[in-house]
């Protein structure tokens, strides 16, 4: 990689809520960056249409292209989820379908993506994650490292949103470098 050129990593909240635990937890992994590393947020999750195919043969829907966009011009993506109902929520599904298309060509195929979750439960969204890597599988994405699940999420962030435990720094801050390392090898988890 050319030292010169930052890294962008894409993080996407799966849950439609302006104070979900899985946006603040893609805040508090921006508070962990190394130097060289940006995460952009999007937050254009409520705007996707259900997927459909008959909209494919046409020009797709503005949100649809702002998505493809956004994982296209990204170095990887890092994807938090709410866990419903043992899985992760239906409009980041619909979201991942959309990504997903055209076959062959498609913006989430070979981009390497990380997974991670917060949840009020005591097993911080484990269940979602499966889901949600089975589907990026599915996919063609490259996952990278395990998956990072933040447990009784409504006690474990300050008020600026940062991780309260060192070990859950500690965890964004590997996954994080192990995103970091398939364009950097230099920038390793810490």
């Amino acid at each position: 990689m050319n030292s010169q050129r930052a890294i962008t990593i894409v993080g996407i909240p799966g849950s439609l809520r302006r104070e979900s635990f899985n946006r603040q937890l893609l805040h508090a992994v921006s508070h962990e960056l190394p130097p060289g590393l940006n995460l952009d947020v999007w937050n254009g999750l409520a705007r996707i249409p259900a997927f459909n195919e008959d909209l494919e043969d046409g020009p797709v829907p503005e949100a649809v292209a702002d998505l493809r966009s956004a994982i296209a011009q990204a170095d990887a993506a890092l994807i938090a989820t709410p866990e419903y109902n043992g899985s992760i929520p239906g409009q980041l599904k619909n979201a991942l379908d959309w990504a997903s298309r055209p076959r062959g060509s498609a913006v989430l195929e070979g981009k390497p993506v990380a997974t991670m979750s917060a949840s009020p439960t005591p097993y911080g969204a484990a269940w979602a994650q499966e889901s949600l890597r089975r589907v990026l599988t599915i996919i063609g994405a490259e996952l990278v490292g395990s998956e990072l699940a933040v447990p009784q999420a409504f006690q474990q962030f300050d008020a600026a949103s940062r991780l309260i435990a060192p070990e859950f720094r500690q965890q964004c801050t590997g996954l994080i470098g192990e995103l970091a390392a398939r364009f950097d090898p230099a920038m390793t988890a810490a």
